[in-house]
């Protein structure tokens, strides 16, 4: 059952990490606020899959994120964002202190690939049949910048009606100030104009080459420098 809080006008809920009970409910805030994304739409054209496969592909990140890195959310449930640690050169850990910035997200040490090949995997395995969940999971792999360690955010979301209101904005300040204390890049792929612009006004650049899928539409990988 959702708790429900009440959140005055122009008042933002409090921001704090996620625990693994709420994975359910955060699943399908994912799951909704992706429905209209351009991305998610060529992965998967029926409107009425969608919505039924939604909460199963994007839980392959959440549960990734519960695991190795973190997961912010709003106290009324109405955005979250994942990150991932990609630390390299380091021994991939067991995610116990990954929310201080240890541990493997994307990849790390000498098999800084075996992430990458197992959320591939693992996208693929939430809707088989559909071979798009694997060409977006390694065509985004190939863009992603493995040479550095950094904070990756796979998803960041508002439940529909809820953007626009600064949810996205506090999830991402709360992140990128410790990555400018801790001197620690970021990175993620924006998967429209809008987040996109998001993004850059937040530091984010854009790498400069798009993940262009078959047919489908153009992501942006992005970068951002930690401010000194």
């Amino acid at each position: 059952m959702s708790r429900v809080t009440t959140v005055l006008p122009g008042v933002l809920p409090g921001i704090r990490r996620a625990r693994k009970e709420e994975r359910e409910e955060i699943s399908r805030l994912l799951g909704e606020a992706f429905m209209a994304d351009p991305v998610s739409g060529w992965v998967f054209p029926d409107e009425e899959h969608r919505r039924a496969v939604h909460p199963r592909f994007f839980g392959v990140f959440l549960d990734a994120a519960l695991r190795d890195g973190w997961v912010d959310v709003m106290e009324d449930h109405s955005a979250a964002a994942l990150w991932l640690p990609v630390m390299v050169g380091e021994p991939a850990g067991d995610g116990t202190d990954a929310g201080s910035g240890s541990g493997s997200g994307g990849g790390s040490g000498d098999g800084e690939g075996d992430g990458h090949d197992e959320m591939t995997e693992a996208l693929a395995a939430a809707d088989p049949g559909n071979e798009r969940t694997r060409i977006v999971g390694e065509l985004t792999a190939l863009a992603h910048p493995m040479d550095r360690s950094h904070y990756y955010l796979p998803n960041i979301v508002a439940a529909p009606g809820r953007t626009g209101e600064g949810r996205g904005s506090a999830l991402l300040e709360a992140v990128l100030e410790r990555c400018d204390r801790e001197g620690m890049p970021a990175y993620l792929e924006a998967s429209n104009t809008r987040s996109k612009a998001l993004y850059e006004r937040h530091g984010f650049v854009f790498t400069g080459r798009t993940v262009d899928l078959p047919g489908g539409p153009p992501m942006w990988p992005m970068w951002r420098e930690p401010r000194g």
